[in-house]
Formats: C-alpha cells, sequence, structure tokens
C-alpha cells in the first residue's frame, strides 16, 4: 500500500508550516514562491533522474524481477523509511516544525536556543529509535515478509537471512532520514531552500558509486540474483553504500546552517519546549499515517509471496508510475496550496473553489498525458531494467495496473490539500482509512492466487482502492466549498483523454514498428534500443497530444505555458 505519507523524504516540498504572507504581501510571495517552485521541479527532476539510473544499476548488480537477493534487499531497504514515516514523520511535520516557526516570530534571538533544543531532543529521540529498530531487525523482516510454506509462496530460510543481514545495516538510515527532515525543515522555515531540495542528489550519486564498486568487486545479475555466494563483504558494499548515501544526504545540511543565521549547541535543558500541546492535527496526521502504515505492512507481507514480479519490481514500477506524479502534481500544487491557504484565512470559499478547479486542470493536462504514454511504452521501460522477455512482460504488467490509477491519485494530492487548507485533517484521515480497509481486503483476497500473479494483483489493488478514495474525496470537496467547477473540469478532462488516446493510437504504431511487443524486436535488444524507442515514441506521442489540443482549442494550454514561464523562466 503506497502513498504520500508512506515515502521516505526524498522529495522536498514547501511545508504548510513556514510562515504564510499577508494578503498585502502576496506580489512577493508569489515571486518567492515562484522561485522556489522552480528550484523544487528543478532538484525533483534531477533526483528523480539519478533515482531511476541508481534502480537501474542496481537491477543490473542483484536483478529485478525473479531474483530472491533482489525481494530480500527491497524490504530491508524499505524497512528503514515505514519505521521513519510511523514514528517520526508525523511528529516532525505537526508538532516540532510548527512550533520552530512560531518561536522563529516570537524570540528575540530569531529562535536560535528553541531550534537547539529540537535538535538536540530529535536527534536522542531518534539515536534511540534507531537502536531499537535495528537490534529489532529480525523481528522487523518477519513482521513485513512471510516464510515459505507447502505451495513454495513466501521467503525462504535463506531469503529471509540475507534479509536480515542487509536490515542491521539499513536501519540506521532512520536516524538519517530524521535528522534530513528535521534539520532541513529548520532550514526551509528560514527561506533556505537549496540545501534540503538537492541534497538528495549527494544520496544518489554515493549510491550509484556503491553500486558500481559492488558490480566491480563482486559481478552482476548472472551471479548475484539468488542468496547464495553473499559473504558478510558483499552484504557491507551493498547495504552499506545505501546507507552511507543517506547519512550523506543528511550531514549536507548543516554546511548550511550559518547561512541560516543560526549556530547550534546542544542543549539537553527540554523543560518547556512544548510538546504536550501537540493539538488534533497532530493527532490526525499521525492516525493517517498509522493506517497507511498498517496496509503498507500487508502490501509487503502479500508481496514476499509473490513469484516473478514481487516486491523488487513493485518498487521499481512505483517510482515510475511516480515520476510524473512527482515532477508535475507536487510541484504545481505547492504553488497552489499556497494560494487556497491564503484564500481559506479570508474565508473566501470561492477563491478556494476556483484554484481547486484551474490546478485539478493543469495537473490533468499533464497526467493524463503521461499515464497513456507509459501504458504505451511500458514495455521499453521495463527492457531498461529486465534482461529476459519474460521478466519485462511481467514488469510491464505491474505497471499496466498501475498507470489508470495516476489521474485519480494526483487529484488526490491536490484535494487533500483543500482540506488542510481549511484546517480539517479529520475528513483527509477518515479518506484513507476507507483506501486501506478496501486495499487490505483485496491483498488479504490476492494472497490466495497463484505466486506469478500476485504482483500484478497488487498493483490493481492499489489502483482500485485509490480510485475509489479520490472519487469520495471528490464528493467531500464539493460538499465542502459548494461546487468544485465540476463541468469545467469534466470538460477539460474529457478533451485531455481523447487526445491521449489518439496519441496513444500513434505511438503504438511507433512502438510495434520498433518492435516493442517481440522477444526479437529492436526495442527488446538491448537497453539503447528501448531507450531510442521511447525518446523517438515519446516525441511523437507530445506532438500528436498537445497538437490535438490545440485544434481543439483547449484552454489549459495557456494556463500551463503562463505557469512554466512565471515559475521556471526565473
Amino acid at each position: 500500500m503506497r502513498d504520500a505519507p508512506t515515502a521516505a523524504p526524498e522529495e522536498p516540498t514547501i511545508s504548510a508550516t513556514q510562515p504564510q504572507p499577508s494578503v498585502d504581501a502576496e506580489p512577493a510571495a508569489e515571486r518567492s514562491l515562484g522561485r522556489a517552485s522552480a528550484m523544487l521541479a528543478a532538484g525533483t527532476m534531477l533526483s528523480r533522474v539519478l533515482g531511476f539510473a541508481k534502480t537501474f544499476v542496481l537491477a543490473f548488480a542483484i536483478g529485478n524481477t525473479g531474483s530472491d537477493a533482489a525481494n530480500a534487499f527491497g524490504i530491508s531497504n524499505q524497512l528503514p523509511n515505514n519505521i521513519y514515516a510511523l514514528i517520526a514523520g508525523g511528529l516532525l511535520s505537526a508538532v516540532l516544525i510548527p512550533q520552530i516557526v512560531r518561536s522563529m516570530k516570537q524570540h528575540t534571538d530569531g529562535g536560535v536556543a528553541y531550534v537547539n533544543k529540537i535538535v538536540t531532543l530529535g536527534g536522542s529521540v531518534f539515536i534511540v529509535i534507531t537502536i531499537v529498530a535495528t537490534l529489532a531487525a529480525p523481528f522487523l523482516v518477519w513482521a513485513y515478509s512471510q516464510q515459505a510454506s507447502g505451495d513454495s509462496k513466501g521467503f525462504t530460510p535463506a531469503q529471509t537471512d540475507l534479509a536480515v543481514a542487509f536490515a542491521f545495516w539499513c536501519l540506521p538510515q532512520i536516524l538519517f532520514y530524521a535528522m534530513y527532515s528535521l534539520l532541513g525543515e529548520v532550514l526551509n522555515a528560514k527561506q533556505v531552500f537549496g540545501p534540503f531540495t538537492w541534497a538528495p542528489l549527494l544520496n544518489n550519486v554515493i549510491a550509484i558509486a556503491g553500486l558500481i564498486v559492488f558490480i566491480a568487486l563482486f559481478g552482476g545479475r548472472d551471479v548475484n540474483a539468488s542468496t547464495e555466494g553473499w559473504t558478510a563483504l558483499k552484504i557491507a558494499v551493498l547495504a552499506g553504500s545505501a546507507s552511507l548515501g543517506v547519512f550523506a544526504q543528511a550531514a549536507f545540511l548543516p554546511f548550511f546552517w550559518r547561512r541560516a543565521g543560526l549556530t547550534f549547541r546542544p542543549d539537553f535543558r527540554w523543560r518547556g519546549v512544548g510538546l504536550r500541546s501537540t493539538g488534533t492535527a497532530a493527532g490526525w496526521l499521525f492516525a493517517m499515517i498509522l493506517v497507511t502504515q498498517l496496509a503498507g505492512l500487508v502490501q509487503s507481507r502479500v508481496a514476499s509471496l509473490a513469484g516473478g514480479a514481487g516486491i523488487a519490481t513493485l518498487g521499481t514500477t512505483w517510482l515510475l508510475f511516480m515520476l510524473p506524479h512527482s515532477i508535475i502534481a507536487v510541484s504545481i500544487a505547492t504553488a497552489y496550496f499556497t494560494r487556497m491557504s491564503h484564500d481559506a484565512e479570508r474565508g473566501d470559499l470561492g477563491a478556494v473553489r476556483r484554484n481547486l478547479s484551474l490546478s485539478l486542470r493543469i495537473v490533468g493536462l499533464f497526467t493524463v498525458f503521461a499515464s497513456v504514454a507509459l501504458i504505451v511504452l511500458a514495455m521499453p521501460f521495463a527492457r531498461i531494467w529486465e534482461n529476459r522477455f519474460d521478466h519485462t512482460q511481467a514488469m510491464a504488467e505491474v505497471l499496466w495496473a498501475y498507470m489508470p490509477g495516476l489521474v485519480l491519485f494526483s487529484m488526490l494530492f491536490i484535494i487533500q490539500r483543500v482540506f488542510w487548507a481549511l484546517h480539517d485533517h479529520r475528513t483527509p484521515f477518515l479518506m484513507q482509512c476507507v483506501q486501506s480497509v478496501l486495499f487490505v481486503i483485496g491483498a488479504l483476497a490476492v494472497a490466495t492466487f497463484p505466486g506469478d500473479v500476485i504482483g500484478v494483483s497488487i498493483a490493481v489493488c492499489t489502483t482500485v482502492a485509490g480510485s475509489v478514495q479520490t472519487i469520495i474525496a471528490l464528493v467531500l470537496v464539493r460538499r465542502r466549498l459548494h461546487g468544485i467547477e465540476g463541468p469545467v473540469v469534466t470538460r477539460s478532462h474529457v478533451q485531455f483523454i481523447i487526445a491521449a488516446l489518439i496519441s496513444g493510437v500513434v505511438g503504438l504504431v511507433v512502438v510495434n514498428f520498433f518492435g516493442g511487443f517481440s522477444a526479437d524486436g529492436f526495442a527488446m535488444s538491448d537497453v539503447s534500443g528501448a531507450l531510442i524507442t521511447i525518446v523517438l515514441t515519446g516525441a511523437v506521442m507530445v506532438l500528436v497530444y498537445f497538437g490535438a489540443l490545440v485544434v481543439a482549442k483547449n484552454g489549459e494550454i495557456t494556463g500551463a505555458v503562463d505557469i512554466l514561464r512565471k515559475r521556471l523562466g526565473r
């Protein structure tokens, strides 16, 4: 069960808890937001590119679909993200950061003393949590996976032992992720966005370098995909380099402390920090994270039963799914969230409604096309990670199952922020409960399926549960705002879908021309053939899609160009 709250802090966003400008200061705020959004988009895009490079090198090193070692490493390397999100994520977002911002406004020292207390307290708590979690590595691996039984589904004893060994090296990432988020949010509150945005690139560079060293020392997936031959040194190089990258990501931020006007001295006098007054927002956010993580635990256990497309394949395809969402929806929604927050503070629901409608249409302009494009190009994309046609097809099937949910997934991301702008954290929690319950029911049913269809079935469950959640969210936000300009949003999306289908048909012809659906086709021959197919087909589809919308006189194209010119032009 994958959703925004569970993600590792690799995609920085402008926090809603930052000091909000007054209405009179909105032009200056818009300019600042434009620069910050451009920086976010550029940093996220480069981070995603390097992230894909990292997953490609990882697949070359230990395999992807059908690799026992890749599935063992996948579950172990995800554990720190899960533990961080559950224990620290809500605390940082909803409790600590708002109080840091408040202290910067109220204290004559700009909140320096308070920040020292919080960083000392947070670091101490995170160290204890990390030590306990690392010692509990065998239990955590057992909790997030199922052991093989008579039906040959599940982790073998050797695979479990390998996953535990990986986990001992990976779980210290909990501390590094938590400190990266804490230090980064402090810098963001001081309007120093660059380090937090660009630090993940350092993480990816170090991780890629570690994988290259691993391949040079121990070879590629042909010898490393199984659980045999894994020495302590091999485990340390693979998992240790992954943790080293996350450590560097966190260690990068203190170098910019003085630039933000801060000086750090450990302060263990924690009385008066004010953590008792967490507020209802923190409670609802933590509850939402808890529900999501419980569903994620079910997903991990069921995915561990899969044969072929399993944990590693689901992770890789989810990265592909998240690419357009991260670059498009996150950047645009961040800008509109600030606007809607200002509108909500003034009680101007009409303005909130208009900004919601416009943001849904602008995001839809890109995500509808991205959905169709990734469906058409699923086989060439999968070929980048896989070296066997049957594995390529298995990964493509998982991507096909995920992609129909992209448009609604991005819509939900925006709608959640409408409720948060209205200071309503209860409704997003209840919506998350619906999604998680539906997913868990579906996943438990999937656990009874044959192993070779479990991976794609989990993806289907994710799409169905997320789509139902978004439909409910649309109904609720429409009631809350007394309308969301539904006919306008619907008409625009119908135009997007028609144009995308036309471009999809053209794209299928191009992919088929390059042999994208044949084991001996050019697109399937090697990675370079797949990349050439992706680039040429994508270019043709972009021309057809936007050409069709221009012919249809679609208004969102002009709006999107204006946003790009304002945000990125600066």
